[in-house]
């Protein structure tokens, strides 16, 4: 998925920069997710059997109907990047912000898919 297809007309080189910094957060973020929704543990709880049979073509990777953290990268970098575009203008979430990022939303996806992410995005701060 190019993530670039998912940058506003306001999108800069900044926040490719900011967004590198915070990326990994969100990664691990995400795992901390799918632990909180049931998950056994963070990891993948994948083995040797699983491997072959996504190495063969056999069994999808992830497995079907399940999220995956590059699904919804774009959307979260959107968020990020859109905060540091709307901070000052829109600090908090609301009904004003999203129309608005909808509207820069250049995406063919369809918004409501990714809105949760989107706004994800806008309300993460970096832990130091």
């Amino acid at each position: 998925m190019d993530s670039n297809r998912y940058n506003a007309a306001w999108w800069s080189k900044d926040n490719d920069t900011g967004w590198e910094k915070v990326k990994e957060a969100f990664r691990r973020d995400w795992k901390q997710t799918k632990h909180d929704f049931g998950g056994s543990s963070p990891d993948l709880n994948q083995d040797v059997p699983d491997t072959v049979k996504q190495a063969s073509g056999k069994e999808h990777i992830p497995p079907p109907g399940q999220p995956n953290f590059e699904d919804y990268e774009p959307a979260l970098r959107y968020g990020y990047g859109a905060r540091q575009y709307y901070g000052k203008q829109y600090p908090a979430w609301d009904s004003k912000l999203e129309q608005t990022l909808q509207k820069d939303w250049s995406s063919p996806v369809d918004w409501t898919r990714y809105r949760k992410a989107v706004r994800q995005g806008y309300e993460f701060t970096p832990k130091p």
